[in-house]
């Protein structure tokens, strides 16, 4: 396996970049429409028994309709989980419209400097700190200090290349467009968000491949080799660009599903819908 020897985020990590290529064929396969059935042969699937008026099949819909307009109103939170920045998360609602330069810096700027992203840069600083990555930081409290800027300007300057000066030169859309329950189930909801690593929308509506992704993270990583200096290498600097893209297609993931979350933690269901 390639992913031997390396560090303990990217053995977990790059896996989950491998397979995402396949969010296009679950993108594929859930817009297929369901052909209608043709008069005067039966029915492949068993019919359903139109719902009486006592009965649940009846509410479910109703229920399930006022938790979708709820969760396609409700703008999104501004924090996962109180701590990952979420200022690029828009609901898909059909329509596209798209966003100017100042608004794509604006999201850049938002995502790279709120202070949570110290707290994961923590989480990383402490992960190579225990792997003992970048070794000529050393260890104890100076060498943590040392790689939590590191990393944490590793975090920054992606989003800023990511999210607000490639997207602007290259006229594509940084934000991530949650699609929410009503339109899929959770395995291509799953899909469907780490696969936007790979794809994105243009500023005239159309979609791609996601060049300001890889080239923004791409960017980054060169630009880190100026304080990683265990780590400049062209295979430990690949390692760095897909840990970086995977990391993006799993916060997408928890940006897919933190409002259900929420919903099933902090939310009662509507009355008379158990």
């Amino acid at each position: 396996m390639i992913f031997f020897g390396r560090p303990p985020r990217t053995s977990l990590l790059l896996p989950m970049l491998l397979m995402a290529g396949r969010g296009f064929a679950q993108d594929a396969a859930m817009q297929q429409p369901v052909p209608p059935a043709v008069d005067g042969t039966a029915a492949v699937s068993k019919p359903v028994a139109p719902p009486t008026a006592d009965s649940d099949a009846q509410k479910t819909p109703e229920t399930k309709a006022e938790h979708s307009k709820a969760d396609q109103d409700a703008p999104p939170d501004k924090r996962v989980l109180g701590v990952l920045p979420n200022y690029r998360t828009v609901n898909e609602t059909g329509t596209y419209e798209p966003i100017t330069t100042k608004q794509k810096l604006i999201i850049a700027s938002k995502d790279s400097f709120d202070y949570p992203l110290v707290l994961l840069s923590a989480a990383f600083a402490g992960i190579s700190q225990l792997d003992d990555s970048d070794h000529s930081y050393h260890q104890g409290v100076e060498g943590f200090a040392k790689r939590l800027a590191a990393n944490y300007a590793d975090q920054a300057i992606g989003n800023m290349m990511t999210e607000g000066f490639f997207p602007s030169m290259l006229h594509e859309d940084p934000r991530y467009r949650r699609i929410g329950p009503s339109r899929g189930t959770k395995k291509y909801r799953t899909w469907y968000a780490f696969s936007r690593v790979l794809v994105t929308r243009t500023d005239s509506g159309g979609t791609r491949f996601n060049y300001s992704e890889w080239a923004g993270n791409a960017t980054g990583v060169a630009i880190s080799n100026l304080y990683h200096p265990d780590e400049r290498d062209w295979q430990d600097n690949t390692y760095k660009l897909l840990e970086q893209v995977a990391t993006d297609g799993i916060s997408q993931i928890l940006k897919e599903f933190w409002p259900d979350i929420k919903h099933k933690l902090f939310h009662k269901n509507p009355a008379g819908s158990d």
